[in-house]
Order: structure tokens, then C-alpha cells, then sequence
């Protein structure tokens, strides 16, 4: 959020906050960092490629059961690297490089990964002078370790798959005493500022080398009025990548970008840093409010990924040979008999740590997500309640105004499940507090919501007010838990309470006793259907630089500049933990965080940030979404209607449209729009909003199986088409639709006054229904849908099978015993499988006491069964089986129920001219063993 609500706040506070708020709706740039205005950066990326400095001596090789050490060396300043190689479990190779003999330890990220790696055998199959030959197992796959200069190659059969250091921009930057310039020969300190520098001239003297290390930004760095004190020196690190075969590469959020990341070639890299940047630009590489540093390779042949393990501020490079060809280009070289391959290189930049990269040789889409859940998680199991709508503004103004709400969606018969409170409902933004005048009976507002099966959330950010009558501040200080400046004393900045500290999650005391303010005896007024929002966790600083913390402030023995991107995972890593303490472990958390990293996905959801009411932020939100299902973050969303400005009716019926096929469904505002509840744009536009919402929870049974399957497997939820058509080039680009899961895809209407779209339906041999009209279409096809502002594109993929509740009520849990109607779409051959599943919707049970539903629902040979899935386990639901619609069925002369050893013969009827069969009532519980056939 931004834009400030002065009331309770000193003029001091105010004075800051409208400084920094000046240009409310468009980011000013100047508050935040390009390549060249940051040093490491700026010293990284004067390098090009060449050869490299590093040589590997051999002769330090050692190799044990898990894993192989070899020292480098740069022959320009004799400083020696310990390189670790591991073979892990699941084709996955580990790669990381430190300091030999650092002068003190270099941080290593902690609490990301959700256990040690299990390793492999590695095994050396030749050695000589140039280097050293290694098996990692399956299918001739080989690392190859290249001596002068140093380079490792990862082949398969002839093939290179990736390799490291090919353009020799691995830089290791080593820490060192500020005034060893006196015991060095003259020239040498400045050839180690960068490590692997061959550019430097050597005839300087010193204290013109102590200038320029100044200039550069080794021990001290300056933008705008904020210094940055560099108490280690310089500490950065760099490798690059080359994927050999590889056009497209994918991921590396949070940005407001195409899918397909683009070259960064004449242009800044890619940044990740976690910052408070409101309304963002779109289509650039600035860095938002989440860091996820993974990217994805993919070819026709092969997906691959690279997790660079590093929370550092970050930045990555990528350029490519065949960038800025022609689609008549690539024609013309083939033509001609080009030889060159099409190859990806990719450098990644890092401020401080070590090098600690997986390397994930996939070779399918579903074996990258598979292993990276494998090393960070997977998206935690939500609350079924969590995957309907929420409805949230900034801010209602008080009860009256939220039981107000409340009754309006009852009145408008819209469904939805939660309703939020910003940051005016606390007293005097004192998080775990409320308001003793706008809301002074919290647990009466609470029930009132209960009654109706509905929730609400609150938001609790992590920056605490300072103020001697406030028991949290008071806690944390007495407990010493706060952030500490580089002096010493707690770190302080401002946001939205005016002077506030910041609670040191890196701790994990810190974690533990802020998850214990959780507690329905802590946090005052709070009941189990109260969650919660935790936002501004970059952490947002308004006086801050670049809107956030000094890198030079400490959390414990570390610099906020080792740990910044983490920040925000450890603050809903502990906020989730306080949630399932709170009921002694029985029940799911909820959580919504604004800044994220690898790992967030096992704490709850991310949004997409202050984004605008304009039409090209509808569009950029699938990107965006998109992106993040590829590195693990499956529960995602935007803000519907767009944060900030006000959304034109047809803009904002689009956006529900289009939210309401995405992982998070909230419609959120900020505090200066006018208000915008459902049903203030007049009867049709009410219809239109309320259709939509309505798909939502008649689809909730599909959500809520596929993000049973995403706990498990790490699957994404909603994903590219190309992670289910991997060979069909023509999806490797597209990022204005979507797959929910493998069987219904979706093209939103996010172009204003569109009368049409072309969707490309992928699959040779596939058919698609369109989920509203049950329309056959053929795959691998174009298709141009005449559009009216109450389409929405939705398309489900022949062969597959869907659960839904068409019984739409209130919220969720009201639906909880009502019927499914299984929708079943036939492939060519006549054949669907599909998945139902079922559990009590918000506690451990499904995980402690295997407790739920799992069946398999398979139509073959004119007979539609449901199959257990998981015989030892135990629930028991009410809810039936009412419909069955088949589509693309022929004619029977007869249904018949076997059941339990009985037959029953099945109403049914057929629609010719769509070659529909909807049985009606066959009468099943959704938990027991059937089988219709068709005769």
C-alpha cells in the first residue's frame, strides 16, 4: 500500500512520508538503484568475457561418497577458492564455491532448504593434466571439470547441457584487511577488488588506488543521502552459465514482465531485490516486493533449472545469439545451412555469500518442479476457504461498516469467504491491537462472520511502532529481539506507525516468541476464523534507502545486506507457525505475504503488489502469476480492480473475470479510490461480477485437488501451456493464457472493447469444449472467439474429468455437504480420467490421521468408474453424486449404477445436437466405489 493516513502520526512522520509520497501514482526511479548506481554491480558487469583467471589444481582433488573438493586458484592475486561438486538424488547436481581460507565466515543461507540434500555417489571415470571426468549416473550423463582455465561442462551422450564459467566471468571477490595495501606489491590490491580483474592498470600508485577504491564503492557506498558503510569490503560473486540448444528461459520473480525473460543486452540485468515499489512500471527488470532466484531452460528436448542459493541484492544477466532475429532471419539461416545453435548464457551477480548453486537436469517440466520442491518445498496445503473470494479495501472504515459488507453480499447473492482489515483497524497502526473506537468489539464482529461459515483477515506487519506504552515494543525491546544498527543501538525507521523498529526474524528466539503473539490469550479479540496479511516485509523503510533497510544494519553477526531478500519468508515463516500453534497444531494456516523468496510457498500466498487500475496491469498479472507457479509459488494473485486509481465498470468486470481463474481471488483498494464493493455499478454489472464469482466456487472441488496435488509433487497450479505441450513450439511464448492444471485452459478478455480473442488450443489429435457452450474444437489450432463483456474463455481438455459443485451458496464451508456434478470431456478415443478430492477443509487431519477422500474417476469403454486412491485412509463425506455430463458422448440405449454388487438403471438425456449426456441423479456418495455404463 502507499499514501498515507496521517492520523495519530508526529509531523516528523508525516514530513518524511509525504516526501517520499510526493508522486503517489507513478514510481519515481530515482528512488531506486540501476547497475551502474550500484558498485558490486556496476564492477561485476565491466568484466566481459575471456579467459578466465581460475585454474583448478588438480592435484587437491579429494572425492568421497557424497561429494568431490577441488581448489582453484586466480593467477592474478594467488588467492585459492574451495570448489564442493555433489551428485544429489533426483538428477540434481550441487555446485558451490568459497574462500579457501576466508579472513572470517561468509554467510550461507540458512532455513531455505528443507533439509541437507541426500547425495549420490560420484564417481571419477578418467583424470590426466587437463582435467577430470566424472558419472552422474543415469543415461551417460558426465561432469566434466576442465583445468586451465577452470570450467565444468554437464553432458549427456555428445551433448553439452549447461556449462559454468565457458565465458570465464566467474569472480569471487574475497574479504581482505581495508590497509593490506602496505604488505602487497604495488598494483595488487587493486587487480583483488574484483577478483579474476585483467583490466586494471598496474602502474598506479597507491593512493591512487585507494581513491579508486573509494570511487568504486568497495568500503563505503553513497546513494542519494544514504551512505552505505562496507565494513568487509567488497564480498560480490559471480558465475556465468551457458545452456548450449536453449531460446527460452523463464522465472527469476518478482518483475512486471513478459513470461520469457528477455536479453538484457544494451539494458539493465534483471534484478532481485526486495523493495516496497508502488504502482510499478511494467516491462522492465527493476526489482519488486519477492525474490525467487530460480530460472527455467526449456527446449523442445529438455527442461532444466538453476537455483542460485544466495539473499543477497542480485542480479542476472542474460544474452543470447539469437537475440533479435527475425522469425525471416532464423528461416534464412536455415535455409542456408547455418550451423550455429541457438544458445542462452546467463550470468548471475551476487553482493555477498558464497556460491551455492542446483543445477536441475530435469529432463521433463514436471521433474524441474518435482526437484526443486525436493530442495525448498512444496506450496503448503490451504484452507478450502482460502481459494474462494476475498473482499478487501483500504480500509472499512469500522464494524458497522463490515457487517454492512457483509450483508451486501448476501443481498446481491455473491459468495465469499473472507473479508479484510488494513492497517486503520489496529490502534494507531499498533499491530495485535484494535482500534477501541472503530472497533472496540472485535470477537462480536468475528462472530458474526462465524455465524455465517465466512472469515476475516487482519494485517500484522513487521515494522513496530516505538512507543514505551505498547506491550509488543516493550516485549521485543526487553527481549533485545530488534534489528541492530551498525552501531549497536536498535535500528529505527519510519513507516506507516511513524518511528518503528524492526523485529530481527533471522532470529530464531525472535520467530518463536512472535509466533507466541498469536495466541488467542495474546492477541487480544482474535478467533480461530481471524488470519492473517503480513505486507511492507522487504522490509519497507520509508526513509530508508531505496525505501528499505540499511545494508548495514545487523542481525546478529551478519549484515542486513547478506540476509535482505530472506526477511520477508522469515516473517510469514513465523506468522504461519503462530496460526498452527494458536489451535495446538490442529489447523491450517493462512497467510498472505507481500515479499517472498525460495521457500515462501511453504508459509501460504504471495500477491502481486500495488498494482493499478489500467489495463495493462490485468494483463501483466498472469505473467507475473505464471512466473512464480514455475519456481514453487503456487497460491498466487492480483489485486482485482487494481490498487490504485479507479477502474472503469468494463475494467473492472474484466478483472473479476480474469481473477477468478487465478491461484488468489481478492479484490483489494487503496484508501483514496471510491468504493467499489460488487454491487455499486449498477444491476448487469452486478450479474456480470456475480457469474463470476460464481464459476469460482462451482470450481472450487478442481482447485482445491490440484493444490492437493501441488502439496504434493510441486506441480504448478496455474501454468504455462508449455509445461504440458513441451514440444509444441508454438507455447513457448504465450503468456496471455493459461492452464489450471492440465485440463481447462483460459484466455481472459484483457484488451478493452474487445469483440474477440484467438486462443491457441494446443494438442495434434486433442479436442477442447468450451466449458460454456460445450462446443468441440480440434487442437493445435488458432481459434477466433467472438467476445461480449460476459464471456469469459474457458476451455476443457477432452480426455479429462472435473469435479464441481453447481450448488453455489454464501461461502464455502456452506457448500461443504452439497452435491458434485462430474463433468466429463471425451478425447477422440473415448477415453477421461480424472481426480476427486475430499477432506474437512482446514485442519492436519488429511496429513496426521489420513483423513480425506482420493479417488480415480475413469471413463473407458463406455463405463465411467470412481476407483480409491488411497484404500487405508478414513473420511466420511454427505455429499453425492447429482449429474453427470458427457461430452462428446454418443447415444446409449441404457445407464445402468453398479454398486455394491447391485445394478440401477439411470435417467439420463441426450442432446444430439451437441452430443451431450447428462445422467441425472445416479445417486452416489462421492466416497464410495461405482461404476455407470453406458449400453
Amino acid at each position: 500500500m502507499a499514501v498515507i493516513s496521517i492520523e495519530r502520526m508526529g509531523l516528523l512522520s508525516v514530513f518524511f512520508v509525504c516526501l517520499f509520497f510526493s508522486s503517489a501514482f507513478a514510481v519515481d526511479r530515482g528512488n531506486f538503484k540501476t547497475c551502474d548506481q550500484s558498485a558490486f554491480c556496476k564492477r561485476q558487469r565491466a568484466f566481459k568475457p575471456g579467459q578466465s583467471p581460475y585454474r583448478a589444481l588438480l592435484e587437491t582433488l579429494e572425492l568421497s561418497d557424497s561429494r568431490l573438493t577441488l581448489q582453484l586458484i586466480n593467477d592474478n592475486n594467488k588467492v585459492h577458492l574451495l570448489l564442493e561438486l555433489y551428485r544429489l538424488q533426483g538428477n540434481m547436481t550441487r555446485v558451490k564455491i568459497n574462500e579457501l581460507k576466508p579472513l572470517k565466515p561468509r554467510f550461507e543461507v540458512p532455513d531455505v532448504l528443507i533439509a541437507e540434500p541426500p547425495t549420490e555417489p560420484l564417481s571419477v571415470l578418467s583424470k590426466d593434466d587437463n582435467g577430470v571426468v566424472l558419472s552422474l549416473g543415469a543415461e551417460s550423463q558426465r561432469l566434466i571439470v576442465s583445468a586451465r582455465p577452470f570450467r565444468l561442462d554437464i553432458m549427456e551422450g555428445p551433448e553439452v547441457l549447461l556449462s559454468l564459467n565457458s565465458r570465464g566471468l566467474l569472480a569471487f571477490e574475497h574479504l581482505r584487511l581495508r590497509k593490506d595495501t602496505q604488505a602487497q606489491p604495488e598494483g595488487a590490491e587493486v587487480k583483488e577488488s574484483v577478483d579474476g580483474d585483467q583490466q586494471q592498470d598496474e602502474g598506479k600508485k597507491d593512493e591512487d588506488e585507494e581513491s579508486n577504491k573509494e570511487e568504486d564503492g568497495l568500503w563505503e557506498e553513497t546513494f542519494k543521502s544514504h551512505t552505505d558503510t562496507k565494513p568487509n569490503g567488497p564480498t560480490s560473486i559471480s558465475l556465468d552459465f551457458s545452456l548450449p540448444g536453449v531460446e527460452h528461459v523463464y522465472g527469476i520473480p518478482e518483475h512486471a514482465d513478459d513470461l520469457k525473460l528477455k536479453t538484457t543486452d544494451g539494458g539493465d540485468p534483471y534484478r532481485l531485490y526486495n523493495l516496497d515499489v508502488f504502482q510499478y512500471e511494467l516491462y522492465n527488470p527493476m526489482a519488486l516486493y519477492g525474490s525467487i532466484p530460480v530460472m527455467l531452460a526449456h527446449n523442445t528436448q529438455r527442461t532444466m533449472g538453476i537455483f542460485w542459493l544466495n539473499a543477497a541484492e542480485t542480479w542476472v544477466d542474460i544474452s543470447s545469439n539469437t537475440a533479435g532475429k527475425t522469425v525471416f532471419g532464423k528461416m534464412l539461416d536455415f535455409v542456408q545451412g547455418s550451423s550455429e545453435k541457438p544458445q542462452t548464457d546467463v550470468r548471475w551477480i551476487s553482493e555477498s555469500g558464497i556460491i551455492d548453486v542446483f543445477i536441475m537436469l530435469g529432463p521433463k517440466p514436471s521433474d524441474v518442479f518435482s526437484q526443486y520442491a525436493s530442495l525448498t518445498g512444496t506450496q503448503s496445503f490451504p484452507p478450502l476457504a482460502s481459494l474462494g473470494y476475498h473482499q478487501c479495501r483500504w480500509n472499512y472504515n469500522d464494524q458497522e461498516d463490515v457487517k454492512s459488507v457483509d450483508q451486501g453480499f448476501d443481498q446481491h447473492d455473491i459468495p465469499y469467504d473472507f473479508i479484510w482489515l488494513d492497517i486503520e483497524h489496529a490502534d494507531g497502526k499498533r499491530y495485535f491491537t484494535w482500534d477501541p473506537h472503530k472497533f472496540s468489539q472485535p470477537k462480536e464482529m468475528l462472530q458474526g462472520l462465524m455465524d455465517k461459515k465466512r472469515k476475516m483477515v487482519a494485517i500484522v506487519d513487521p515494522h513496530i511502532k516505538v512507543d514505551s506504552g505498547y506491550k509488543i515494543h516493550n516485549e521485543i525491546t526487553s527481549k533485545d529481539f530488534y534489528v541492530k544498527n551498525k552501531d549497536g543501538g536498535n535500528y529505527e525507521g519510519w513507516c506507516w506507525p511513524g518511528n518503528s523498529g524492526y523485529p530481527d526474524f533471522t532470529n530464531p528466539e525472535m520467530r518463536a516468541w512472535w509466533a507466541s503473539m498469536f495466541a488467542y490469550d495474546q492477541y487480544e479479540g482474535s478467533m480461530e476464523n481471524l488470519f492473517t496479511w503480513n505486507d511492507m516485509n522487504e522490509p519497507s523503510v520509508f526513509n530508508g534507502p531505496e525505501v528499505t533497510m540499511h545494508k548495514d544494519a545487523l542481525h546478529g553477526k551478519w549484515e542486513h545486506r547478506d540476509i535482505h531478500n530472506m526477511y520477508g519468508l522469515y516473517v510469514q515463516m513465523a506468522t504461519a507457525e503462530g496460526q498452527i500453534q494458536r489451535s495446538g497444531g490442529a489447523e491450517r494456516p493462512f497467510v498472505l505475504t507481500r515479499a517472498f523468496f525460495a521457500g515462501s510457498q511453504r508459509f501460504g500466498a504471495v500477491w502481486t503488489g500495488d498494482n493499478a487500475a489500467e489495463w495493462d496491469h490485468l494483463k501483466i498479472s498472469i505473467p507475473m502469476c505464471l512466473s512464480l507457479g514455475l519456481v514453487g509459488v503456487s497460491f498466487c494473485g492480483a489485486d482485482v480492480g487494481g490498487f490504485f486509481k479507479n477502474p472503469s465498470t468494463e475494467l473492472l468486470v474484466r478483472w473479476y473475470q480474469t481473477g477468478a481463474y487465478q491461484p488468489f481471488f481478492r479484490a483489494h483498494a487503496h484508501l483514496d479510490t471510491t468504493r467499489r464493493e460488487p454491487w455499486l455499478f449498477g444491476p448487469e454489472n452486478t450479474a456480470l461480477i456475480r457469474e463470476a464469482v460464481r464459476q469460482r466456487y462451482a470450481l472450487l472441488p478442481y482447485w482445491y485437488q490440484l493444490f492437493f496435488q501441488a502439496y504434493r509433487t510441486g506441480m504448478p497450479v496455474m501454468r504455462p501451456l508449455w509445461v504440458d505441450y513441451p514440444k509444441d513450439t508454438a507455447t513457448f511464448t504465450i503468456d496471455d493464457e493459461f492452464l489450471i492444471g492440465s485440463d481447462l485452459l483460459v484466455h481472459p478478455v484483457t484488451e478493452e472493447g474487445s469483440r474477440g480473442v484467438t486462443a491457441y488450443l494446443p494438442g495434434a489429435g486433442e479436442v477442447w469444449y468450451d466449458v460454456h457452450t460445450f462446443q468441440k474444437h480440434n487442437g493445435a489450432q488458432n481459434l477466433y472467439i467472438p467476445v461480449t463483456l460476459s464471456s469469459i474463455p474457458v476451455f476443457q481438455r477432452g480426455g479429462s474429468i472435473i469435479p464441481r459443485k453447481d450448488r453455489v451458496r454464501r461461502s464455502s464451508a456452506c457448500m461443504e455437504n452439497d452435491p458434485y456434478t462430474l463433468y466429463v470431456a471425451l478425447s477422440p478415443k473415448k477415453f477421461a480420467e480424472g481426480k476427486l478430492y475430499i477432506d474437512d477443509g482446514h485442519s492436519f487431519n488429511y496429513d496426521t490421521k489420513k483423513e480425506f477422500i482420493h479417488r480415480s474417476l475413469t471413463f473407458a469403454n463406455n463405463a465411467l468408474t470412481s476407483s480409491n486412491l488411497c484404500p487405508d485412509c478414513n473420511f466420511l463425506t454427505s455429499s453425492w453424486i447429482e449429474k453427470v455430463l458427457i461430452l462428446g458422448a454418443s447415444k446409449p440405449s441404457k445407464v445402468v449404477l453398479k454398486m455394491n454388487g447391485k445394478e440401477t438403471p439411470v435417467d439420463f438425456e441426450f442432446d444430439s445436437s451437441m452430443s451431450v449426456l447428462t445422467l441425472r441423479k445416479p445417486g452416489m456418495n462421492a466416497g464410495d466405489d461405482w461404476t455407470l455404463l453406458l449400453q
